[in-house]
C-alpha cells in the first residue's frame, strides 16, 4: 500500500487513465490511481460505454478535445488489439430543418479544421447498405470519426504510464480526507492513509460523493441512457467488429453502431431518468463493455448500470426499424440504462475546485474528449496552463446558484433532452426561470421586455414598448436563422441611442470589490494596465496567464485608496483574483446587492443632469473618470464609461434603490426621448465600435497583440502576471490578428462561420462576433485570419449554411474612430 504521492487520481476509468498516462509523459510519475472497483472494466460509465468519438460541435473545445482523442486512442494498441477504429461517422437528416442545419454544421467543420463532407442518400446508403434512402435528405460525412474500445484504451494507457512509474490500486475506495487549512494533506482509503501534494477526482458518477467527502461541490448529474443491442442483422458480418460508420438519427435523438454481426443502438428520446448519487452503490463490479454484452448479460451487477425499461424504447425501436428496415426482423438481444453525467450546459467539469485548493475535478467527461480532456488535465497540473483554452469547462464557471441540488438536476436532465435538438446559439433553457432578476424587472415587464437568459439572469433584449418607433428607419432583415430571437425593434433601440438616450439594464455584469491595504498590490500584479492612480480613475485593463493569453478583460475604478470595483466576466475571474489575494486582501462578489443602468445617448448628459447637483460636464467629470454622486434620492457610483460608444455613465447603486433609479431616469428622460434599449441593440452597437467580448472574440489562446488590445497594456509599469511572455512574444511579428471584415451581400452571420480565400480550399480562419451595423448600414463580423490577410481592402469569402458570401477587411472600428460621441 503506497504512503504518500504527489498526484492521487480517484479513478480509474478512461479520464483518470488518460490523465495519468499524460502526466507520466510530461515526466510527472509520482502519481498513484485509486479504484474502487477492479482494473481496467472497473464497473463505471467507461465499461458500458458504446465508444463513439464524433469530433463535429459547435464548440471549439469540445471538437478540439475529440480530435486529439482520435489522434491518441489512433495510436493505441493493446496486445496487438486496436483500441480506435476509424471507420467515420454520419448524421442523417430526416428533417428539411435538419438536413439546413447539417449545412451549417458543415461549416462548423471547416471552421475548427475537421474534413466533413455533404453526401446525398445513395452516398449514405453506399457507406450503410441497411439505410432506406428515401427517409433521408442526406447525411454528414466525417471520415476521422470511429469508435473506441474504452477499457481496451484505458488499459492500454495504464500500462505506459506504469511502465514510466505510476501506480494503480484497485479495489480501493476511499472513504475521507484529512483538510487543513483550506488544504487536503491526506486521503483516507479503506487500506489505509496516502499523503497527498494534489488530487484529482475523476470518479465519474461517483464524483458528487467523493466531492462531499472533501467539502467540495460537484455540480454533475447522473442519468440514465438507453443503450439496446440487437440479435443477428443481415448482411452485417460478423467477421469484423466494426466496419460501418457511426450512423447518427438526430431528429430521433438515437445513434446506431455495429457490433459484429448486430446493431447496438442508443437513445435519448426518452424521459430523462436523473438517479441521486447518494443512491449509488459504492462498489462496481466488472462488466465488458457495451458494444458486445455476453449471452449471460455483461452489465450485470454493474453499479453503473441499471434495468432496461422496455416501455421508454418502444417508439425508438420503431424508428429504427423505419429507418433500418432491415431491422423489421431483428429482436432486442439486451439492453441496459446506462448512467453518465451531465451538467447545466453539457459541457465537462475540470481544474482546481474553489473550495478546497488542492482539489481537482475532471468529471463528467464522455468517451469522444476523454484522452483530449486527460492532456489538458495533466498540462495544467505540470504547467500551470492547460495547452487548450478551457474557460467553458473550468468548475468555476458556475456561480454558487448553480451548485445547487435543485439546479443541477433540472437543468442536467434539460442538457439530456437537448443532446441531439437543433440548439440556437441564443436559444434559452426553459426551466427554472425566472431565477435571478434586477431590481428593473417589474417595469421591464410592464415595458413587454422580450427576456432570454445568461448566468441565471433574465436579461431584456428588446422592449415591445417601442414597436411604435419602427418605421422611424429602414432596416435589412437577417435571415431565418439569424432572426430566431430578433426583432425589428433592435433596430429602433439602436438608432435611438445613438440619436437620443437609452437606458440598458446592466445589473448582470459580474463584479467584484476588492479591498484591504494590499488590494493595489493585488490588482498590479495580475493586470496590464497601470492602477496605481488617485482614486477617482477607471482602467480599462487585461489580465494574463503564464503564457501571455488574455484570461480576461476588466474595468478597475479606484473608488478609495484601497478599494476598487472591478467589472469581470464571471465567476472564473473572481476566483483568480481571490486565489493570488494575499491575507488582509478582501475579494467580495457585489453583483447579488447591486444593480446598474447604461444611461448612454446624445442626450445622457442632459437626462443625468436634471437629477443631479454634481458638476457632469466634460471638464467635471471627464471619460473614464467615477464620482460617487445622487441620482435624486439615490446613491450612485458612476462610471463615466461606454460600451456601446456614446456619451454616457455606468450608474451602479444598491440593489434597494433599483426601482427608484430606474423610475427617476425614465421620468427626467421622457422630454429627451429616452427609451429602454436592450442586449440586441447594445450587441450591434458594440460591434461597430469594434469592443471585444472576452471569450467570444478572443481568450487565453490570444495575446493582447494579436487580439488588438495593445494599448491596455503598460509594460513599464514594472512586473505582472505574462508580461515576461509578452515580451518574448513580441520578439517576432503576430501571426494572426482578430480583423473586422464587412459582409458585402449583406447576410447576417451568427458566429463560428469559416473564412475562405478564394485560392484556397481550407479555411484561414473563422467570425467570433456578428451582426448588423444599422449606423453604418453594413453587416459586420470580427475574424481570426493570418497577419498576412489582415490588411484592409483584403478579399474574402464566409461560408455561412454551405453558401459563400463575400466579405471585405476593413479598417476597426467601423463607427467614430476618433471617439468624438464618447469624449464630448
Amino acid at each position: 500500500m503506497e504512503t504518500s504521492t504527489q498526484v492521487l487520481v480517484i479513478g480509474a476509468g478512461i479520464v483518470g487513465c488518460s490523465t495519468a498516462y499524460h502526466l507520466a509523459r510530461l515526466g510527472t510519475t509520482d502519481v498513484v490511481v485509486v479504484e474502487q472497483g477492479p482494473l481496467f472494466a472497473t464497473g463505471g460509465s467507461t465499461a458500458h460505454a458504446p465508444g463513439l468519438v464524433f469530433q463535429t460541435n459547435g464548440s471549439q473545445l469540445l471538437t478540439e478535445l475529440a480530435q486529439d482523442t482520435v489522434r491518441t486512442f489512433g495510436e493505441l494498441e493493446l496486445d496487438g488489439q486496436p483500441c480506435f477504429h476509424q471507420v467515420g461517422g454520419i448524421e442523417v437528416a430526416a428533417t428539411q430543418q435538419r438536413w439546413d442545419d447539417l449545412h451549417r454544421k458543415l461549416g462548423l467543420t471547416a471552421a475548427w479544421g475537421v474534413d466533413g463532407e455533404l453526401l446525398d442518400p445513395g452516398q449514405v446508403r453506399d457507406r450503410i447498405p441497411q439505410i432506406d434512402p428515401d427517409r433521408i435528405f442526406g447525411g454528414l460525412h466525417v471520415p476521422t470519426d470511429g469508435i473506441a474500445k474504452p477499457v481496451r484504451a484505458g488499459e492500454a494507457m495504464a500500462r505506459d504510464a506504469r511502465r514510466r512509474g505510476v501506480r494503480f490500486l484497485e479495489r480501493t475506495a476511499v472513504t475521507g480526507f484529512d483538510v487543513q487549512d483550506g488544504r487536503i494533506r491526506a486521503v483516507h482509503t479503506d487500506r489505509g492513509d496516502i499523503a497527498v501534494q494534489t488530487v484529482l477526482c475523476c470518479a465519474g458518477i461517483w464524483g458528487p460523493r467523493i466531492g462531499r467527502l472533501a467539502g467540495v461541490s460537484v455540480p454533475v448529474q447522473p442519468l440514465a441512457h438507453q443503450y439496446a443491442v440487437t440479435g443477428h442483422v443481415p448482411g452485417l458480418t460478423g467477421t469484423d467488429e466494426v466496419s460501418q460508420p457511426i450512423l447518427r438519427h438526430q431528429d430521433s435523438s438515437m445513434y446506431f453502431r455495429q457490433a459484429h454481426d448486430r446493431y447496438g443502438i442508443g437513445s435519448y428520446q426518452h424521459r430523462a431518468i436523473p438517479v441521486r448519487s447518494a443512491d449509488l452503490a459504492p462498489t462496481a463490479a466488472p462488466g465488458d463493455g457495451a458494444e458486445a454484452p455476453s449471452s449471460g448479460g455483461g452489465w450485470a451487477g454493474m453499479a453503473s448500470v441499471h434495468e432496461f425499461t422496455p416501455a421508454d424504447f418502444d417508439v425508438p425501436w420503431k424508428d429504427a426499424r423505419e429507418l433500418l428496415p432491415v431491422l423489421a426482423d431483428a429482436e432486442i438481444a439486451e439492453g441496459m440504462n446506462g448512467l453518465f453525467l451531465f451538467t447545466a450546459d453539457g459541457m465537462p467539469v475540470l481544474g482546481p475546485s474553489a473550495e478546497v485548493d488542492n482539489f481537482w475535478l475532471g468529471e463528467s467527461v464522455w468517451i469522444t474528449h476523454s484522452a483530449g480532456v486527460g492532456r489538458a488535465l495533466a498540462e495544467w497540473l505540470v504547467r500551470g496552463h492547460p495547452g487548450t483554452d478551457l474557460r467553458a469547462a473550468d468548475v468555476r464557471r458556475f456561480d454558487p446558484f448553480a451548485h445547487s441540488p435543485a439546479y443541477v438536476t433540472e437543468r442536467g436532465s434539460q442538457s439530456f433532452r437537448e443532446v441531439y435538438d437543433v440548439l440556437h446559439p441564443q436559444q434559452p433553457p426553459e426551466h427554472p426561470r425566472p431565477l435571478r432578476t434586477s431590481p428593473f424587472y417589474p417595469r421591464e415587464q410592464e415595458l413587454g421586455a422580450f427576456f432570454l437568459e445568461a448566468s441565471g439572469w433574465e436579461r431584456p433584449h428588446w422592449y415591445t414598448a417601442n414597436s411604435g418607433m419602427l418605421g422611424d428607419h429602414e432596416h435589412a432583415a437577417p435571415g431565418p436563422w439569424a432572426a430566431r430571437y430578433w426583432s425589428p425593434i433592435a433596430v429602433a433601440e439602436h438608432h435611438a441611442t445613438r440619436e437620443r438616450a437609452a437606458m440598458y439594464d446592466m445589473t448582470s455584469l459580474p463584479r467584484a470589490e476588492v479591498s484591504g491595504p494590499g488590494a493595489l498590490d493585488l490588482l498590479q500584479r495580475l493586470t496590464t494596465g497601470n492602477l496605481d492612480r488617485k482614486p477617482g480613475y477607471v482602467t480599462y485593463t487585461l489580465m494574463l496567464d503564464d503564457t501571455a493569453g488574455v484570461r480576461a478583460d476588466i474595468t478597475v475604478a479606484r473608488l478609495e485608496r484601497d478599494l476598487f470595483q472591478v467589472g469581470c466576466n464571471g465567476p472564473r475571474d473572481i476566483a483568480w483574483l481571490r486565489e493570488h489575494a494575499e491575507p488582509g486582501t478582501a475579494v467580495r462578489d457585489i453583483t447579488g446587492g447591486t444593480c446598474c443602468v447604461g444611461l448612454w445617448g446624445p442626450r445622457a448628459r442632459d437626462v443625468l443632469g436634471e437629477l443631479t447637483d454634481d458638476d457632469i460636464s466634460h471638464d467635471g467629470f471627464r471619460f473614464f473618470r467615477t464620482k460617487r454622486l445622487h441620482v435624486g434620492e439615490v446613491p450612485v457610483t458612476a462610471l463615466r464609461l461606454s460600451y456601446v460608444g456614446e456619451l454616457g455613465w455606468e450608474l451602479y447603486a444598491s440593489a434597494e434603490f433599483g426601482l427608484r433609479l430606474w423610475d427617476l431616469l425614465a421620468a427626467a428622460g421622457a422630454e429627451h426621448g429616452i427609451v429602454p434599449a436592450g442586449r440586441a441593440a447594445f450587441n450591434n452597437l458594440r460591434l461597430e465600435k469594434g469592443y471585444r467580448a472576452w471569450g467570444t472574440d478572443m481568450w487565453s489562446r490570444h495575446d493582447p497583440d494579436e487580439a488588438g488590445l495593445a494599448f491596455a497594456v503598460k509594460t513599464d509599469k514594472g512586473d505582472f502576471l505574462g508580461r515576461d511572455a509578452l515580451l518574448r512574444r513580441r520578439e517576432r511579428p503576430p501571426q494572426r490578428k482578430l480583423c473586422c471584415l464587412t459582409v458585402d451581400d449583406g447576410a447576417v452571420l451568427m458566429g463560428s462561420e469559416p473564412v475562405f480565400t478564394a485560392e484556397r480550399a481550407d479555411a484561414v480562419g473563422f467570425t467570433t462576433s456578428t451582426g448588423y451595423g444599422h449606423s453604418v448600414g453594413a453587416s459586420l463580423a470580427y475574424a481570426w485570419l493570418p497577419a498576412e490577410l489582415s490588411g484592409p481592402g483584403t478579399a474574402l469569402q464566409v461560408s455561412y449554411f454551405d453558401r459563400r458570401h463575400p466579405a471585405t477587411v476593413v479598417a476597426d472600428p467601423v463607427f467614430d474612430p476618433d471617439m468624438h460621441r464618447m469624449r464630448c
